[in-house]
């Protein structure tokens, strides 16, 4: 058995998420504290909102003993973990069960977080700008993974779908057979479209607008992005 303030003490980059009904652990993690994978038990139930856009079959589930503080004055519990094996920037993430077994309390405004210890109450905080540079690591992170996954897919589906430059306007053939209302067809008397063209002027044709590497590269990061989340989607 790991002792559990070493664990907390490789733990520096933890992250407390009230909204999330799992504790979540990374293999790597496990790794770096000596912990045989022998110790995680099977588990068949996949979850989301670890890999954007993507659901995560864990590799399994682990009792770990977590504390908080020091010798002087510390609460230990043993926690249930799934156990994902996938890189991330946290070396775990603490959910819903933790607040519940510690009787923990947050306050978001000052990032502190209340539990009853041995001798009084231990208060748990992380500087602002630590808190930041987490959270700037994570979103870069999560970017990568949907720039290169996600990036690449809608790629191939967009050469998939890309029509025949060969093909011509000229080969559009008008639809023969009966001209009915709700068929391919509408009576010319029922709807006409016109071009209301000045009589001798020459067509011109515009040029084509075209961005830079830079620009669409851009582009193509805020689709991915805006497809990720389901703000938008192909139709």
């Amino acid at each position: 058995m790991v002792d559990p303030i070493i664990v907390m003490k490789r733990l520096t980059k933890v992250l407390m998420d009230g909204g999330n009904g799992l504790n979540i652990v990374y293999a790597e993690m496990l790794d770096a504290m000596g912990i045989d994978r022998a110790h995680i038990r099977p588990t068949g139930s996949p979850f989301h909102g670890i890999v954007p856009g993507k659901q995560a079959m864990p590799l399994g589930k682990i009792d770990l003993p977590i504390t908080f503080r020091d010798p002087t004055n510390y609460r230990t519990e043993t926690l249930t973990f799934e156990v994902v094996g996938l890189h991330e920037t946290y070396h775990t993430i603490l959910g819903c069960p933790c607040y519940a077994k510690f009787m923990a309390v947050r306050n978001n405004t000052y990032l502190k977080l209340k539990m009853l210890g041995l001798c009084r109450v231990i208060t748990i905080g992380s500087p602002f700008q630590r808190a930041y540079e987490c959270e700037v690591e994570c979103y870069e992170h999560a970017t990568a993974i949907v720039t290169s996954i996600e990036l690449a897919a809608i790629r191939e589906e967009v050469i998939e779908e890309t029509p025949d430059p060969k093909r011509s306007t000229e080969s559009f053939e008008p639809i023969e057979g009966p001209n009915l209302l709700g068929s391919k067809g509408i009576l010319r008397e029922v709807a006409e479209h016109a071009l209301k063209i000045r009589p001798g002027s020459k067509p011109v044709k515009q040029l084509l607008c075209r961005f830079n590497e830079e620009k669409r590269r851009a582009i193509d990061e805020e689709i991915v992005k805006l497809l990720a989340v389901g703000f938008i989607k192909e139709v």
